[in-house]
């Protein structure tokens, strides 16, 4: 028989020549791709937390012809029923996908996570050293100027949003006219038009809906996360975008971190600040926990001196800190970005401090007073329109010198002169009369602050967006009925800075192109009480609203 060929010897490195692997080298492979693999998905995970997703915003819950977010029990909603407009793209969801875009100086992203609350405070390593267990759940590293995403995230899910606009008694406009301007605000390319377009086209959209022809806006309401000058522009050449002067925005009510006292339409609501409780309990488990507290500063002041500022009154304060002495006072320099980088050293400084100085910021106002109060401190403020005058509906003021049992005022004039000093103020409060203040602020904490969860806080507690809720659709209602009343139709637009159809003269504008506040004659009394001497001077432009079902919904 032939002997059958042999077969060539096969290559070098062919499957044949190779030795088979052992078991070892098997499970080594394995778990090497396996963690790879883990690595990749972590990086992803990061990745995917530390900017905000495209879909950042709630979806709504079990939803029917008429409520959003699942039926509701008859008699919850009496205090009022929302609608909330669903905005094109460009108006809200794309300026958050956008984000790095928002702020020329840092990443605004890690910000706008959690619905505009940011990062927890569980992932911020420092928040460990101020806030206890209990509490962080309820701790974010906040930003100040989010507060167009926080309130639209919590209205999408209230339980008395409608999405049948007959049945509403508040129409809420989700537009983030902050986060849009703020993105031009700085820019060496910026122009007007760029700060303008926005607003523009977002009131072409608006006043061509039906709900608002019906009203005019006289029922709706919006959310400026803002000073109300950035949005105040006069001129071409002046400060910020003109949204709210324009014809679209006459009626509009405005939710604003800084008002325009002048302007009826401007309602001051609080700053942002970390704290965002989920519950009432989650309120009261801090409360106990910043009066418990052992203070050992009897005052602090978080600030940084302006170069640019002429007599700067920071400057004072900075040395009647370092007069004090460090026994007495203790000051944080937030030069830059640094309080804005880690707000935990300004949280820190005041818990540890039974009083904290608040002058004005760059405008009357400034986030440091929340976070003072929310640290369980009493403010020492020096301008009326810091607080007093700006926050009316969450802060008790009144003639009987309500004020007085939360905060302590000073000349500030007296005070720059050398004729006061703050340390002799401070030191001639007796422990008793100190500690009742205390207790009246921490009292005031669950009206200054926003909570995390869509139901509020529970068991009779209202948050900051309750009260301006409440506000908001108590005002409407007196609006309607005004209408009611009026034989000849409803009031015209309660515009800004107009009386018998004379304007007065806008804000001027200093070297750095931002407004001069200045303390002009008042033309109009508190917001509320203004309507009827107001309403005389104005003429009638908005026919009268159409008969309907909703009357039944009302309550007196």
């Amino acid at each position: 028989m032939p002997e059958s060929p042999t077969k060539p010897p096969s290559p070098p490195g062919s499957p044949v020549n190779t030795a088979t692997p052992s078991a070892a080298s098997a499970l080594l492979r394995i778990a090497v791709l396996a963690v790879a693999f883990l690595a990749v998905q972590l990086m992803l995970f990061k990745n995917l937390h530390r900017f905000p997703t495209t879909r950042f915003l709630p979806p709504p819950g079990r939803c029917n012809s008429t409520w959003a977010n699942g039926e509701v029990e008859p008699g919850v909603c009496e205090a009022g029923i929302i609608y909330v407009y669903d905005l094109p793209l460009e108006f809200n969801h794309d300026l958050v996908t956008h984000c790095e875009r928002l702020c020329p100086w840092y990443s605004f992203c890690p910000y706008l996570t959690d619905g505009g609350l940011g990062r927890p405070g569980a992932t911020v390593p420092a928040f460990s050293a101020i806030v206890p267990n209990a509490s962080m759940p309820s701790w974010y590293n906040t930003d100040q100027f989010p507060l167009e995403v926080t309130i639209h995230r919590r209205l999408l899910s209230h339980r008395c949003r409608t999405i049948d606009p007959s049945l509403a008694d508040a129409f809420y406009v989700p537009f983030y006219a902050g986060l849009d301007v703020g993105s031009h605000l700085w820019g060496l390319n910026a122009t007007v038009a760029d700060r303008d377009r926005a607003g523009t086209r977002l009131l072409e959209w608006l006043t061509n809906q039906t709900s608002f022809k019906k009203s005019g806006g006289c029922d709706h309401f919006i959310t400026l996360g803002r000073i109300t000058w950035d949005f105040r522009r006069y001129y071409d050449d002046g400060w910020g975008t003109n949204f709210v002067i324009r014809p679209g925005m006459a009626n509009v009510t405005r939710l604003v971190i800084e008002a325009d006292r002048l302007d009826p339409l401007d309602v001051g609501v609080p700053y942002p600040t970390g704290f965002h409780p989920r519950t009432a309990a989650d309120v009261r488990a801090w409360q106990r926990h910043v009066l418990s507290l052992n203070r050992t500063n009897l005052f602090g002041f978080a600030g940084a001196q302006r170069s640019g500022f002429k007599d700067d009154f920071r400057d004072v304060l900075l040395e009647e800190c370092e007069d004090a002495g460090r026994a007495h006072c203790r000051s944080v320099d937030c030069s830059g970005t640094k309080c804005n980088d880690n707000a935990t050293t300004v949280m820190n400084l005041f818990l540890d401090s039974r009083f904290c100085l608040q002058p004005r910021g760059d405008s009357y106002t400034r986030r440091s007073l929340f976070d003072c109060m929310v640290a369980g401190a009493v403010p020492v403020l020096f301008w009326r329109r810091t607080a007093y005058d700006q926050y009316p509906w969450f802060l008790p003021v009144g003639e009987r010198g309500k004020e007085r049992e939360w905060s302590v005022f000073m000349d500030r004039q007296a005070l720059r002169v050398g004729n006061v000093s703050v340390l002799d103020v401070l030191q001639g409060f007796n422990e008793q009369r100190v500690r009742r203040m205390r207790e009246r602020v921490v009292e005031m904490i669950p009206r200054l602050v926003y909570g995390s969860s869509s139901d509020g806080l529970g068991d009779g507690m209202e948050d900051a967006l309750d009260v301006a809720l409440s506000g908001v659709v108590k005002r409407f209602r007196r609006r309607r009925r005004s209408i009611a009343r009026e034989k000849d139709g409803p009031p015209a637009p309660l515009a800004a800075r107009r009386v018998n159809g004379t304007s007065t003269t806008p804000p001027a504008s200093n070297g750095n192109n931002r407004p001069v506040i200045r303390r002009g004659r008042r033309r109009y009394v508190s917001r509320d009480r203004s309507r009827r001497a107001f309403w005389p001077h104005i003429r009638t432009v908005i026919p009268p609203a159409p008969a309907s079902g909703r009357q039944s919904l009302q309550t007196s």
